[in-house]
């Protein structure tokens, strides 16, 4: 049931007996075993709990350092739960550099539990706030501070640094799960690990909802925090680009996703009258009208339907690509051709995620694991590769489950 493939001979010879194992420690801790979101305010995180042997391990997965969007994740632990000799489950916070020290899990319902370090002192360094500093930029970006020449990067930078080390490892943890799969998507579902400008790498999850796909931050920043909806792709409306010459002309490309976004409003506008009309008519009938067999999952039927047709589409001949002209990138080594492109919309907001908008933009599929996004406003673009890690217990048990389960993580971001 849970991968243990221990010798049980070496459990005897430590005194401790598989219903121990089973009881004291993978049944008691069978809820925290998945794939999970932190509460560090706009930053967010992912976070693994697996079994490993006679441990549980919690290990915190990292984008790689910016901007190589193609290299793999890294991963730290910070926390162990094993049997000790008397017989009883013991934490460990594994935070910091001075090795494992007593820690508590408290599992405050199914999908939520909080980890508390009872040893702090152990996260301390004795070069005091500034090796921490270093130590932790290291880590987190592959360098050291003189090298970041961009004065608001490396205000960002010592802003994270401050508001994510005054948790001392003492979190709240909310269950996510890897999005759902249908025949009919454009691309395997799943997480992505994306270029965002001077925040570095993010973790997006790319989810299909019928004729829309979705991009959900994991990781985020203060201005889009972790759990908005960092990308939305308008699978019924793709882009023809132009040759490779006009399509360094930005007032080109420009040109086009605006007239889409003309004709999208015009249809939503006439969707909207539609929809009223429908609303005047059964008030008018004094009777209900018997809704689609189904409910909601007649428009799941509508959309699949969309979505199928997309599909005859999402495979065309290659064609070449290049960013226009103006279009900043943190990764020059993005392909130079692609499937199929889509307009779409991407979330910008100022500091604090204060005057949020959708803006337009241009979603660049270049195959199975990568794809990219144009932000028209920003001049910028965005480079995502899939991150290929297998996550256990990390299955939504219902769409509807992993429907819920993307409210809430937005609605706790707002």
């Amino acid at each position: 049931e849970y991968g243990v493939c221990e010798n049980l001979r070496k459990l005897e010879i430590t005194g401790v007996s598989c219903r121990d194992v089973y009881a004291k420690l993978l049944h008691r801790y069978r809820h925290i075993l998945g794939l999970w979101q932190p509460d560090i305010g706009p930053y967010g995180g992912l976070l693994n709990v697996v079994v490993d042997g006679l441990f549980i391990i919690g290990w915190m997965y990292l984008p790689p350092h910016d901007p190589h969007v193609d290299d793999p994740m890294r991963f730290k632990p910070l926390f162990r739960i094993h049997l000790m000799e008397r017989k009883c489950a013991t934490v460990e916070c594994m935070y910091g550099h001075k090795g494992p020290h007593n820690g508590h899990i408290q599992i405050v319902k199914k999908d939520e539990f909080s980890t508390k370090c009872n040893q702090t002192d152990h996260h301390r360094m004795s070069g005091g706030r500034q090796e921490e500093f270093r130590t932790w930029l290291r880590e987190e970006w592959g360098r050291t501070l003189e090298d970041i020449f961009h004065e608001h990067m490396q205000e960002l930078i010592l802003m994270k640094f401050i508001y994510t080390s005054q948790y001392d490892n003492c979190l709240t943890y909310r269950r996510i799960y890897l999005p759902p799969s249908s025949p009919d998507d454009l691309i395997k579902p799943g997480l992505f690990k994306g270029t965002y400008g001077s925040h570095g790498l993010e973790i997006v999850m790319l989810s299909f909802h019928g004729k829309k796909a979705k991009g959900t931050k994991i990781t985020g920043d203060p201005n889009i925090p972790a759990g908005q909806q960092t990308v939305e792709i308008d699978l019924a409306h793709p882009l023809q680009l132009p040759d490779i010459e006009t399509l360094r002309d930005f007032s080109e490309l420009s040109r086009i996703v605006l007239e889409v976004q003309e004709q999208v409003r015009r249809e939503e506008q006439e969707e909207e009258h539609r929809q009223e009309e429908e609303d005047c008519s059964q008030q008018a009938a004094s009777q209900p009208v018997a809704k689609p067999l189904g409910g909601e999952g007649a428009e799941g039927e509508e959309t699949a339907a969309g979505a199928e047709g997309t599909t005859q589409d999402k495979a065309p001949a290659s064609q070449p690509f290049v960013l226009p002209m103006g279009v900043i990138s943190r990764n020059e080594d993005y392909p130079r051709t692609c499937r199929i492109c889509f307009y779409g919309t991407g979330l910008i907001a100022g500091h604090g995620f204060t005057s949020p908008e959708r803006t337009p933009g241009v979603f660049v599929l270049f195959d199975d694991d990568r794809f990219g996004f144009i932000w028209l406003e920003l001049k910028s673009f965005s480079l995502y590769s899939r991150i290929k890690v297998s996550f256990q217990n990390a299955e939504a048990p219902s769409r509807e489950a992993f429907d819920e389960m993307l409210k809430n993580i937005q609605s706790l971001a707002t």
